[in-house]
């Protein structure tokens, strides 16, 4: 009996690994969204006076509430892990198709914290662009009632989107699209519309920025093959906007103030 190729050689199993990877993770959240902006573009409401809430409490009771939010960060990381055994290496640096190497921290974290200097502002006035034309939804951040663990949690939900997107839509799918002998704009161009799309329950604005930071992101992956700066970028620009929104909400609540149809 003949042997099964390995999978690096078969494109069949690499397209079905790549189809389970994004349906564990972010395939299925850019369906959800796509879905949700129909939803809210088929609604009596603009866009404009709708509202989508990102943290939310999932509980009433404090202790049960801080639960389910760790368990669900810890859950949603689950596929990061899944890609990481996927693409380990035998040999040191074992993360290295990834992007991870861990042998340049201070140097990543600089880069990282110059990145979201550089993206953070363009990303507020794109959202308020958004708001103005009236294709993106009043996103409030952050829900959570206070508590001695709401800025932790907050962090750490920040982390997780950092550590997820960039991971698995930089870092796992640039290595396993070049496996399939996809070029290096074909890749750069359907991963950020695929970032685009998974925000698209935020409106069209969301789409066309997330769009873009995928782009500019692709693009210095492909040049410098890091993925830390970008987990550090996106990780502070999304801890930024969940811990700041409470004061923004109260010093501009014309601008950020919660407001319209909640989803």
């Amino acid at each position: 009996m003949t042997a099964s190729p390995p999978l690096a050689h078969s494109r069949g199993r690499l397209w079905a690994e790549i189809s389970i990877v994004l349906a564990l993770s972010l395939g299925a959240s850019a369906i959800y969204s796509v879905v949700s902006i129909t939803n809210r573009l088929t609604r009596v409401e603009p866009l404009s006076q709708q509202t989508a809430t990102l943290n939310s409490s999932l509980s009433p009771r404090p202790t049960f509430d801080l639960i389910y939010q760790v368990l669900g960060i810890t859950f949603d990381l689950a596929p990061v892990a899944l890609v990481a055994f996927l693409l380990w290496n035998a040999t040191r640096p074992r993360l290295a198709r990834l992007g991870v190497d861990f042998t340049r921290p201070t140097r990543d974290a600089l880069s990282g914290v110059a990145l979201a200097l550089v993206i953070g502002i363009p990303g507020i006035v794109v959202y308020l662009v958004g708001r103005s034309l009236g294709v993106t939804v009043n996103v409030v951040p952050a829900a959570l009632d206070q508590y001695w663990w709401t800025v932790p949690v907050l962090l750490l939900s920040a982390l997780r989107a950092g550590i997820t997107e960039e991971i698995i839509v930089i870092g796992y799918l640039y290595a396993r699209l070049g496996d399939l002998g996809w070029g290096r704009w074909q890749i750069i161009f359907s991963t950020a519309i695929l970032r685009g799309t998974y925000h698209l329950y935020q409106g069209i604005g969301a789409f066309i920025g997330n769009a873009a930071m995928g782009l500019l992101f692709g693009w210095l992956y492909t040049r410098y093959r890091r993925v830390l700066p970008l987990v550090i970028a996106h990780t502070l620009i999304d801890a930024a906007i969940f811990v700041g929104y409470g004061w923004a909400a109260v010093t501009f609540p014309e601008l950020f103030g919660p407001r319209g149809t909640p989803e």
